[in-house]
């Protein structure tokens, strides 16, 4: 592999610098580095972070191929400026098994465009009654750390607390769907006042609330971590945010979608804004915002939910909920953080890359650019400014919310291990 120097870069947003790759290492940082014998990417003006990793990606494959696949999923993560993501158990057949996960990690490994690490799911089938092989699923090839039966919740107390006590002894991590069942029957909305006046089915935010502080209380009682997937209202922020200063080892996300997009949209009907858990309000919308500056909530994870046009493009009550995410993630996070003074390009790496590597136990990713450490990377124009166009998505599937929608940012390079898997906007 040819050396590559990346001449001045904003490294995390900082004084520009040169930054030479060799083979699949960071061989050297500095002003004015020698580019004998290297290719050289001309980076003035643009940040240089490292790689993004996203705590929170659905693959679909195996079983709805129609979606997304590892392939065509990794490809638009590599477009998106992701060098590793981590794969969710909701597939067909469920990853609940060694197997499963390990032909998840294999054909990540396969395509090459950015590192898959499987979420194993907690519970057999998805179905609540009875802990999946998490152990067997643990010292499988793929590795399993993160164990999640996202689409659903863990709702059963007694299941969730074996779950904690069994990864605990590998300092694992249960990512919870917060998501009361019983208090979102027949739901199609946040439940507030657009529900009310279009006659849809609300949601409420305690649905979410009480299943947050329920998991940070047995955690606590465990003493093992818990992490709370898509955070979406504003009191799940002050119940994490009790729990840090309690010392409970919980850590929370925020998708970029509930960073800018209020249940306001849903007067349209328009089923791309249909999503679990729902768009909420303005008052949320500031509150995840604060937190994610402040540190409450940890990390910006995409929940890329790929669907077919025929599963979005109907009815809204028929429609599937979810958003692709993965290709305008960091063009969200730099209107709605960077842009608004709340957050600097270094604490976007941090929630973007440092701090998701360190949940997932991602190893040689989230690490600090500098020399000795893998050369996983991506470049961005910051001062680009423009619409979004879904025709252009590597992913399978085009339910974007944003599509038309000016919005900063454009990621021109990666690099996974040195390899450039995007140049110049283009994929390799």
């Amino acid at each position: 592999m040819s050396k590559i120097l990346i001449r001045g870069a904003k490294v995390l947003g900082g004084d520009p610098q040169d930054v030479l790759i060799d083979g699949g290492t960071i061989a050297e940082v500095g002003a004015g580095l020698s580019a004998e014998g290297a290719e050289v990417v001309e980076a003035g003006g643009k940040v240089l972070l490292p790689g993004l990793v996203d705590l929170h990606t659905h693959l679909r494959e195996p079983g709805r191929e129609d979606s997304e696949t590892v392939l065509t999923g990794t490809r638009a993560a590599a477009s998106g400026g992701y060098t590793a993501v981590f794969a969710m158990a909701n597939t067909f057949p469920v990853a609940d098994t060694a197997g499963v996960v390990e032909q998840v990690w294999r054909l990540g490994r396969e395509h090459g465009y950015c590192d898959v690490r499987p979420v194993g799911a907690v519970t057999v089938g998805l179905e609540g009654r009875k802990l999946a092989e998490l152990g067997a699923m643990h010292e499988s090839a793929a590795g399993v750390t993160v164990f999640s039966d996202d689409g659903k919740c863990v709702h059963d107390a007694v299941i969730m607390r074996r779950a904690l006590e069994y990864v605990k002894a590998f300092d694992g991590v249960v990512a919870q769907h917060a998501q009361e069942p019983r208090l979102t029957e027949g739901a199609q909305m946040n439940e507030g006042v657009v529900s009310a006046e279009l006659g849809l089915g609300g949601w409420p935010a305690v649905a979410e609330e009480s299943v947050i502080a329920r998991d940070v209380l047995l955690a606590d009682h465990v003493g093992s971590r818990v992490h709370i997937c898509h955070l979406s209202t504003a009191g799940s922020v002050e119940i994490v945010r009790w729990a840090k200063s309690r010392g409970i080892r919980v850590t929370a996300e925020v998708t970029p979608h509930h960073l800018l997009l209020t249940d306001e949209l849903v007067r349209t009907y328009d089923p791309v804004y249909k999503v679990n858990p729902p768009l909420r309000t303005e008052r949320d919308v500031r509150a995840l915002r604060e937190a994610l500056a402040d540190g409450t909530i940890d990390i910006v994870a995409t929940d890329h939910a790929p669907h077919p046009h025929e599963d979005k493009d109907c009815e809204w009550a028929a429609a599937a909920m979810g958003m692709v995410g993965l290709e305008t993630a960091l063009s969200v996070v730099q209107e709605t953080m960077v842009d608004t003074g709340l957050l600097d390009w270094a604490g976007v790496a941090d929630r973007m890359s440092f701090a998701p590597a360190r949940i997932g136990r991602a190893e040689g990713h989230g690490r600090p650019v500098s020399a000795g450490e893998p050369a996983n990377l991506t470049l961005v124009d910051t001062t680009y400014r423009g619409p979004v166009d879904p025709a252009g998505f590597a992913s399978r599937s085009r339910n974007t919310p944003y599509e038309g929608r000016e919005l900063p940012g454009r990621v021109t390079h990666t690099w996974l291990r040195g390899k450039a898997t995007l140049v110049d906007g283009k994929l390799t």
